[in-house]
């Protein structure tokens, strides 16, 4: 072979070395790329499951969503207004805003607001319409309508017993609660949850306690 075409033969070899070379260096950020891409889609769905649990435990355990049902809390509380409800280590007081599973003789769930808890004594003046805890008169601006006797009231006990609380609706007279027999007390354990955030609608969002 010619000394000519021996340098065309090398130059031709040194060509497709080269190649060969980029090649492989195009499959490695390839195959690179490739790992890369993966990992990022197991990462963000491995984080997106461990969110979603988060989540399902939260609402599960510790808030849930409810729906106002009729209007025995207006007008703090209207029909349909959509509300998150916490449980996570509630313990009930003055004020708070409850969903309780049932009443005594009342098997659906009713929202009202907490007005005495266990310990505390409790009168109701339906001349005056005033509401007294442990013989102090209670400041109520959020109730709407008179406190009026309810069809069989309840025989109000000297003290709240443990495990049980007084609950009333926030419009007086067009309320069935603890007034009544087929409310009565309320045990602490028939309490799904406290009342803490409306959102919805959602010209009205924000704290129930506004």
């Amino acid at each position: 072979m010619s000394e000519r075409n021996e340098k065309k033969e090398k130059s031709r070899n040194d060509v497709d070395e080269e190649f060969d070379e980029e090649l492989d260096e195009e499959l490695e950020l390839e195959v690179e790329e490739n790992i890369s891409i993966s990992s990022f889609i197991f990462e963000w769905a491995n984080a997106f499951m461990v969110a979603l649990v988060v989540v399902v435990l939260l609402l599960t355990f510790v808030w849930r969503q409810v729906t106002v049902s009729g209007t025995s809390m207006t007008d703090t509380l209207n029909d349909g207004d959509r509300l998150i409800i916490s449980s996570f280590m509630y313990k009930p007081q003055y004020g708070d805003i409850v969903v309780v599973s049932h009443g005594q003789n009342y098997s659906e769930p009713i929202i009202k607001r907490v007005i005495a808890t266990e310990g505390q004594s409790l009168s109701i003046n339906y001349d005056t319409e005033e509401v007294s805890v442990d013989g102090v008169i209670l400041d109520e601006p959020y109730i709407k309508g008179k406190t009026i006797k309810l069809r069989n009231p309840l025989e109000i006990p000297d003290k709240i017993p443990e495990g049980y609380v007084f609950v009333m609706g926030d419009n007086r007279d067009g309320s069935l609660d603890s007034r009544s027999t087929e409310i009565g007390l309320i045990p602490v354990e028939n309490i799904i949850g406290k009342a803490e955030l409306r959102i919805y609608p959602f010209n009205k969002f924000g704290s129930v306690y506004n």
